[in-house]
C-alpha cells in the first residue's frame, strides 16, 4: 500500500488479503471491526485529491455521452442500415447485456491491476472501439465496436465509485459520489444533445469519432493528475458467496433491476416518444434531450445535499416521484409546459435513485468494493437492456404512449419494495459508504 498518497491511506486494520474482513450477518452488514473505510482520512485529503476526483467526472462524462448515444442518434442509423428504429434500439440492449455479463468476471480479472495504469489501457480500447465504430460498413461491424467500448465500460463502473470515494475524506463520501454523477449528467446535458446535433449536421459517424477523440484528450487529463492506486480491498471470487449471503445488500439489487428498468422501458425510446406521442419535430426533440439530461445535474446536487442526512425520505421521495412522472407523461406529453416540467422531476428523481442505490452498495460491502460494485454496475445495465428490450416490445404491440404506463407501474413497484427493505432491515440498510450509518431517514 506504499503508492498511496498520505491523504487516503489504507486503514491499519484493512485486510491484505482480498477475503479478509468479510464478515456477513443475516442483516447484511460488514463486521464494524474488520470492514476498512475505502474512503480518505476522516479530516483532510491532499490538494490534488479533488481534481483528481473531477478527472474521474469528466471520464464519467464521456463514458455515459457513449453508452447513451444512440438514444438521440437511432432514427439517423436506422436509415443509414436500412433498418426500423425498434430495430436500432437493440444496440442498447445488446450493450448493456454485455455490460451485465461482462462486469464481475472481468473486473476479477483484473481486479490486482493497479488502477491508474488500468484505467489508461481501458482509455485505449475506449479510444479504439470508436475509430471502428466511426468507419463501420455494416450495422454488426458498428455492434463490434459497440462491444469494444462495453467491455471497458464494464471494468470501468466497477472501479470508478470506490475511486472516487477513497480519494476523499470519509465524510465528503456522498459528494464525491455526486460530482462523479454530474460528470455523468453533463453527460445528458450535453455529451448526448450535442452528439445528436453533430450527428444531423455531419453524421452519426462523426458523432462516434468526436467521442473518441475527446475521450483521448480526457485520458491525458487523468495520467497527469490520477495518483497511482494500487487494488485495495477489491474482494475475490471467493469472496462472492459471502456477499451475496447479506440480505440487505441483495435487497438493493433487486431495487436497483426493477428501478433501471422502469427507467429504462422509456428512455430508450425516448426520441421517437417525443416525436410521434409528443409531436416534437427536430430541434425541439434536441431540447427535450437536453432538458432531460439537465435534470440529472438537479439529482446529483440534492443527493450532495440530503443524501448523507436523510437517504431514506430522499430515496423514497425519489421514487414516489418518478412513478407519478411516468404515469403521467402519454397523457400530458402534448401540453409543452408539462411535458417539460414532468421531464425534469424524472430526471432528477433517477439520478438521486442511482447515487442512493450505489452508496448503500458502497456501504453494505465496504470490505469488498470492487466486486460488490462490479455486481452493481452488471445489475444495472441488465436493468437497460431489460427495460431497452421491454420497451422495444411495448412499442410494437402496444404502441409508444404505453411506454409511460408500464414504466410507471414498474417504478410504483421498486418503491413497494424500497419500503419493505426500509422496515426490514432499518437499522443497516441506510449504512452509507464510509462503512456508518448515516443519520436521519
Amino acid at each position: 500500500m506504499s503508492n498511496i498518497p498520505a491523504a487516503f491511506p489504507a486503514p491499519p486494520s484493512a485486510p491484505q488479503d482480498d477475503t479478509a474482513g468479510i464478515n456477513s450477518t443475516d442483516t447484511g452488514v460488514p463486521d464494524s471491526t474488520s470492514a476498512p473505510d475505502n474512503a480518505g482520512t476522516a479530516e483532510t485529503a491532499t490538494p490534488t485529491s479533488w481534481p483528481a476526483v473531477i478527472a474521474l467526472a469528466l471520464a464519467a462524462f464521456i463514458f455515459n455521452t457513449t453508452e447513451f448515444a444512440p438514444v438521440g442518434l437511432l432514427s439517423m442509423i436506422g436509415e443509414s442500415f436500412a433498418m426500423r428504429t425498434e430495430d436500432v434500439g437493440l444496440m442498447l440492449t445488446i450493450y448493456a447485456w454485455v455490460v451485465a455479463v461482462g462486469s464481475l468476471p472481468l473486473m476479477l480479472a483484473v481486479r490486482a491491476a493497479e488502477r491508474k495504469r488500468l484505467l489508461m489501457i481501458l482509455f485505449l480500447v475506449f479510444v479504439v472501439s470508436h475509430a471502428v465504430t466511426a468507419v463501420a460498413s455494416s450495422f454488426w461491424l458498428l455492434m463490434a465496436g459497440r462491444l469494444g467500448i462495453a467491455c471497458a465500460h464494464a471494468i470501468f463502473w466497477s472501479i470508478t465509485p470506490s475511486l472516487a470515494v477513497r480519494m476523499v475524506p470519509s465524510r465528503k463520501a456522498s459528494q464525491a459520489l455526486g460530482l462523479v454523477a454530474t460528470g455523468s449528467s453533463l453527460a445528458m446535458v450535453l455529451g448526448i444533445p450535442l452528439g445528436r446535433v453533430v450527428g444531423k449536421l455531419l453524421g452519426w459517424r462523426i458523432t462516434f469519432g468526436l467521442t473518441g477523440a475527446v475521450a483521448l484528450v480526457i485520458m491525458l487529463v487523468l495520467m497527469r493528475l490520477l495518483p497511482k492506486l494500487p487494488s485495495q480491498n477489491s474482494g475475490s471470487l471467493s469472496s462472492l458467496p459471502l456477499l451475496l449471503k447479506r440480505q440487505a445488500l441483495l435487497s438493493v439489487y433487486g431495487l436497483v433491476i426493477v428501478g433501471v428498468t422502469a427507467h429504462f422501458t422509456l428512455y430508450s425510446y425516448l426520441e421517437p416518444f417525443a416525436q410521434h406521442v409528443a409531436g416534437l419535430q427536430g430541434q425541439a426533440i434536441t431540447l427535450v434531450l437536453l432538458v432531460f439530461g439537465g435534470s440529472g445535474l438537479i439529482g446529483s446536487v440534492l443527493f450532495g445535499l440530503l443524501g448523507t442526512r436523510m437517504p431514506g425520505t430522499l430515496l423514497l421521495t425519489a421514487l414516489a416521484v418518478m412513478s407519478v412522472c411516468l404515469l403521467l407523461l402519454p397523457g400530458m406529453a402534448t401540453h409543452e409546459s408539462w411535458l417539460l416540467t414532468l421531464l425534469v422531476l424524472w430526471g432528477a428523481m433517477m439520478m438521486c435513485f442511482g447515487l442512493s442505490t450505489q452508496a448503500r452498495v458502497l456501504g453494505l460491502a465496504s470490505d469488498a468494493t470492487d466486486v460488490a460494485t462490479a455486481l452493481y454496475s452488471g445489475l444495472f445495465n441488465l436493468g437497460i437492456g431489460a427495460g431497452a428490450l421491454l420497451g422495444n416490445q411495448v412499442s410494437l404491440h402496444w404502441g409508444l404512449p404505453q411506454l409511460g404506463h408500464v414504466a410507471g407501474w414498474l417504478s410504483v413497484a421498486t418503491l413497494a419494495g424500497t419500503v419493505l427493505a426500509l422496515v426490514k432491515f432499518r437499522g443497516v440498510f441506510l449504512r452509507g459508504p464510509g462503512g456508518g450509518v448515516v443519520a436521519g431517514h
